[in-house]
């Protein structure tokens, strides 16, 4: 019976959301507290669900554990998979949903329609996306992300979030036009859209043949960069990011590390090993990608003066430095570089709710009188209602969170952004496989990308230093703001878990390193899908 239960939680990820959203549609939105209660109660079962499977995954032998839905045979029915990675990725998520909903009971899930719907929906694209197996779905999921993520970005109006809202829709719709078209092409070519099926045949794929499989790659491949952030393609992200309320930006954090998870998945799965001639395929041009992103973020952090600005082009340096290693093809950094995704995921979305509490110890006319209109929006300066009662030494409690965030985007020891990016240095010196009496010389690519994540560390330090001055230290017009507890709890739980990942890094590491192995062992993970494993039956 157990065992029987077991088999099906692999689908409640999609699933609970997706009811939870459908049925909170159905009451008026005055039943606020019935909401919220339902909402919250879903994402926290959202969380446990996501435990249970990242403890389950570990007890399989195969590579993954694979789920047919309709029961339907691999390669032609409908099929989720579940590995280390993705059970990572969906833990993830689903903390971030769940902190950001907390946030938003203390004013913004009443600022609009549907806005519990809404989160509980696009977590459903996030999860779908993380456990498809097929290509095609892939598509599926991503627009049910994106259609959900349109709407909340213009949650709580304002002409600022109407434009990039408006920009935000155009550059994804002509993104997934590009999925389409390429997948259409991909399967023109191979004749099938399932991942592990398209990984086993494309050795396969020769002549002309060969060529429209690279060039429809590569047109998927524009969707998944145009989400990531990668340069020039992420020009959308700053502006949109900005613009979201706190906790919208906060679950914002995760959507470009879904274009990053597609693109390590398939470079490792279908570009990997078994390519057949096309192993690394786009490493080089993700390599350069990722390097012009970061220089692009550095210089937007070091030019921003509003912190949603800072913290978007944080994103953007965050997205790039894991573009970059996944394009340099070393197997060393595979773990670090999911261990960085959790850490900078995990800090900035801290960061976007921390925007909103510190903005309020600022005085709006002193602010516009200090800085240019650019920083506080040209178009209109929103009044908002404030919420909630003092917490005893509330500027102390916020400076001291902002320190942290600042210390963990910087990669300041002892934290965990400080053991990423050292890590993500040692693996670039010290590739897999290198045998310890072998002198490995680094090349040029090696030190260029260790010099920007230097550099990124610098500029992030200048930004930071300033913005910490600017609000707590020399700024005499700033004023204790009312927060609530409700706002300040997620913040602090995002930051404990970056500590938490500091003090447990050596189990997390182990686990990211089996992870790793299993991923650059694609056989493994095609034997299981087109095998049809299922060791949670048993």
């Amino acid at each position: 019976m157990i065992a029987g239960l077991l088999h099906h939680v692999i689908i409640l990820p999609i699933l609970l959301p997706l009811a939870t959203g459908a049925v909170l549609l159905l009451f008026d939105e005055r039943r606020h507290m019935f909401k919220s209660a339902v909402s919250l109660s879903s994402a926290g079962g959202l969380v446990v669900v996501s435990i249970i499977l990242l403890l389950r995954v570990q007890d399989i032998t195969s590579a993954a554990y694979v789920y047919l839905l309709g029961n339907w045979p691999v390669p032609f029915g409908i099929v989720l998979v579940l590995d280390r990675l993705s059970a990572v990725m969906l833990l993830l998520s689903s903390v971030l949903g769940f902190c950001s909903l907390v946030f938003s009971l203390a004013h913004w899930h009443k600022a609009g329609p549907h806005f519990h719907s809404l989160i509980q929906f696009l977590l459903v694209g996030i999860n779908g996306a993380f456990l498809t197996g097929d290509i095609f779905n892939l598509f599926v999921f991503f627009e049910v992300m994106l259609t959900a993520s349109y709407t909340l970005l213009l949650h709580g109006s304002g002409v600022m979030r109407v434009r990039a809202g408006m920009h935000y829709v155009v550059i994804n719709l002509i993104a997934s036009s590009c999925f389409l078209i390429g997948a259409a092409m991909i399967y023109g070519v191979a004749g099938t859209l399932n991942m592990a099926d398209l990984a086993a045949r494309v050795s396969e794929i020769n002549g002309d043949d060969r060529q429209l499989f690279k060039i429809g790659a590569a047109v998927t491949g524009i969707a998944f960069l145009v989400k990531a952030g990668a340069w020039p393609l992420g020009f959308w992200l700053p502006s949109t990011y900005n613009a979201a309320v706190s906790p919208v930006g906060a679950v914002f954090a995760i959507l470009s590390k879904v274009g990053i998870y597609v693109i390590l998945r398939l470079s490792l799965l279908i570009f990997g090993v078994q390519g057949g001639g096309l192993e690394a395929f786009g490493g080089e041009l993700l390599f350069y990608s990722g390097l012009a992103t970061i220089a692009f973020g550095i210089i937007g952090i070091l030019a921003s003066q509003a912190l949603g600005r800072l913290a978007a082009y944080c994103t953007l340096v965050s997205s790039g430095t894991v573009l970059a290693a996944i394009g340099l093809g070393n197997s060393a950094l595979t773990g670090v570089v999911v261990y960085y995704i959790i850490f900078s995921t995990l800090s900035l979305a801290a960061f976007f709710l921390l925007v909103e509490l510190v903005e309020r110890c600022q005085d709006a006319t002193a602010n516009v009188l200090a800085v240019t209109m650019e920083v506080y929006g040209d178009d209109e300066i929103e009044e908002e209602d404030e919420v909630g009662f003092y917490i005893p030494a509330t500027l102390a409690i916020l400076g001291a969170c902002f320190g942290i965030c600042a210390i963990l985007i910087i990669g300041m020891p002892p934290f965990s952004g400080f053991l990423a990016k050292f890590m993500l240095i040692a693996g670039v010196f010290c590739p897999e496989g290198m045998m310890e009496s072998t002198v490995y010389i680094p090349a040029a690519r090696d030190w260029i990308y260790v010099a920007m994540i230097i550099l990124s560390g610098i500029a992030a330090l200048v930004a930071m230093t300033r913005a910490g001055i600017r609000i707590f230290w020399a700024s005499v017009e700033s004023r204790v703001p009312k927060v609530q507890m409700i706002e300040v709890v997620p913040v602090l739980a995002l930051l404990s878990l970056c500590l938490v990942l500091t003090l447990i890094a050596e189990p997390v590491m182990h686990y990211l390193d089996v992870m790793a192995a299993s991923l650059h062992t694609p056989t493994d993970y095609i034997r299981s899908v087109l095998g049809n494993f299922s060791e949670f039956e048993g």
